[in-house]
């Protein structure tokens, strides 16, 4: 080799090394702790676990503890919440039920008040219009966005808007979905930023469907998709939101 070249390309191979160890840091160091809390109307949630935990295990080491209470329904009040400490000792928690109906203040602060405090959560789908019933603010405020309903179920394009997103890193210009709903936005909240929107075929609005939010303490990642089962089975979807968990457990930057 010649002999100037033989330390720049030694530099470069330090470089490279240096990620490869901060990466294997960030994802593969001890074992994320993952509360995952799913259930209720709609959805093929047997399926959706297998996906959500097969896709993590590509990126990192985890340990899932996986809560599925209150039936197919769209009112419940899961036993889960009834303890104080019910998130004590998870890294971060996935929302992915799916209660429309459930009103009760005090219920749903039960839920809140943790994330507040500073667990961290990433939320999927139907996390969305859980809880759209009631009155108060506290679950859309921690969501990062308000969604009562949504467009028909179509193959829509992803608009990237931040192009060096780590979360979004998988994710291909103008990637076109499976067949998947598309929640309407009514509100994003202040301390959410959007990383990618798509626009409805009905009124030509666009609409964040992937976020980051920051409600207290805790960080939030959150997405719209994930209706269909083709949804859950799609190697982009399954990518961004391992990521974006990741993200909110404080693994890997935005």
């Amino acid at each position: 080799m010649n002999q100037l070249l033989r330390p720049l390309v030694l530099f470069f191979a330090f470089l490279t090394a240096a990620a490869a160890l901060h990466a294997a840091d960030a994802t593969n160091g001890k074992p994320l702790r993952v509360l995952l809390v799913t259930g209720g109307c709609c959805h093929n949630y047997p399926l959706q676990r297998v996906a959500l935990t097969n896709a993590l295990s590509k990126l990192a080491k985890a340990e899932w503890t996986i809560v599925n209470e209150g039936g197919s329904g769209t009112k419940a009040m899961i036993g889960l919440y009834d303890r104080p400490d019910w998130a004590k000792g998870f890294d971060v928690v996935v929302h992915n039920e799916c209660f429309a109906d459930t009103t009760d203040h005090d219920y749903i602060r039960k839920i809140t008040v943790p994330h507040k405090a500073g667990v961290p959560a990433a939320v999927i789908h139907c996390a969305m219009h859980t809880y759209r019933g009631t009155d108060i603010d506290d679950w859309r405020e921690f969501l990062g966005v308000t969604s009562r309903r949504h467009d028909h179920m179509s193959h829509y394009p992803v608009k990237k808007l931040v192009t060096d997103s780590t979360i979004l890193k998988g994710v291909p210009d103008n990637w076109l979905t499976p067949k998947d709903e598309l929640y309407v936005i009514e509100k994003l909240w202040p301390n959410a930023r959007a990383l990618a929107t798509s626009r409805s075929e009905r009124d030509g609005v666009d609409h964040p469907v992937v976020w980051i939010n920051q409600y207290g303490k805790a960080r939030v990642f959150g997405t719209t998709y994930g209706h269909s089962d083709a949804t859950f089975q799609d190697p982009v979807f399954l990518d961004y939101v391992s990521r974006g968990l990741l993200w909110a457990a404080g693994r890997i930057e935005k």
